[in-house]
């Protein structure tokens, strides 16, 4: 069993809680990271690595993997600590208002502040019921994509109607030997000039577009060679492909924190927004993982969060000392 002792224990390891790192770090304080991935990234780096986020200040585009790898070098100077691949089980407020947080392999590590800054929570893809379709996994079905060349030179059959599914077509046309998007309905939930954008990929012949339809049957021996589709909910066609990826969204999960006795609203942590503290004194929540009034779940809105954060946390972590706001313009970033 390992023992740490930490200023601030972060439970997530996505964009919002690195950030908070960063954030803690300039008021001098340490951080230990926990995050059930066997990396630091959360859904950037475990879901699109290869996909370009736009809203990030001073970033015109930045795909996801590289917002991760500059998120990290800004967090170097601060020395923080992690443990990755593992899942915090059980919060543990002490006497003296404290916390030992305990992970499933028995990793204790003791704070005096702990902020959440788990995304969603856990994830799983939301599958469509289609028989025999964990059988092809790993052989031609996959829910996400992680690496866009894997699909070069192939012949990929999309399936969806979000966002994910609308992204992901535009990126893979003239990347894929034949791309098929497969969508139930005739009109898109994703953002309208993504919608418009795969029309007219679907007219330059970029992409099969095959609307009010949906795959039925996946068929193959041992890996998948082709797929049926249901045209207008009616008629068979036969599609060879070498993947099938339906993009259906993922199911969040908050997993154990279920049981630490937050206020939740909607599998969503209700916070103050004056500092984003929780019901329980000493315990934040940040990014996706909270709900309050007007919250937007951006990543832009996560670092706003995770920097009122670290002054409220100041207060715990050093109860003698008085907190006067200085730039990093002024003074710079100092090591702890």
């Amino acid at each position: 069993m390992n023992n740490i002792t930490t200023d601030i224990c972060i439970v997530g390891a996505g964009p919002v809680g690195l950030f908070a790192v960063f954030e803690a770090g300039l008021l001098k304080m340490h951080c230990h990271v926990v995050d059930a991935l066997p990396a630091a990234g959360g859904q950037l780096t475990e879901i699109y690595p290869k996909k370009p986020i736009y809203d990030i200040p001073g970033f015109p585009e930045i795909l996801a993997g590289d917002l991760v790898k500059n998120l990290q070098k800004q967090i170097e100077p601060f020395h923080p600590t992690f443990t990755l691949g593992d899942r915090v089980e059980h919060l543990d407020k002490q006497e003296d208002g404290s916390f030992i947080l305990t992970t499933l392999a028995g990793t204790q590590i003791a704070c005096k502040a702990v902020v959440i800054a788990g995304g969603l929570g856990s994830f799983e893809p939301r599958k469509p019921a289609i028989e025999n379709l964990e059988q092809y996994e790993g052989n031609g079905v996959t829910y996400m994509v992680r690496d866009p060349e894997t699909f070069r030179d192939k012949r990929v059959v999309l399936a969806g109607g979000g966002d994910s599914a609308l992204d992901w077509s535009i990126y893979l046309a003239g990347m894929c030997r034949e791309l098929t998007l497969v969508h139930r309905g005739t009109t898109f939930r994703g953002a309208p000039e993504s919608a418009d954008k795969v029309a007219s990929l679907a007219e330059e012949g970029q992409l099969n577009l095959i609307l009010k339809s949906n795959v039925s049957e996946v068929h193959g021996n041992g890996k998948l060679e082709n797929v049926t589709v249901m045209i207008d909910n009616a008629t068979p066609q036969q599609i060879e492909t070498d993947y099938f990826i339906p993009l259906f969204g993922l199911v969040p999960k908050l997993g154990p924190l279920e049981n630490w006795g937050l206020e939740l609203e909607k599998n969503a942590i209700v916070v103050n927004t004056v500092d984003y503290s929780t019901n329980i004194p000493g315990v934040y929540a940040i990014g996706d993982m909270n709900t309050y009034p007007g919250k937007l779940k951006l990543i832009l809105c996560g670092f706003h969060e995770a920097a009122l954060m670290a002054q409220s946390a100041y207060n715990i972590v050093y109860p003698d000392k008085k907190f006067v706001l200085k730039y990093t313009t002024v003074n710079g970033i100092q090591e702890i």
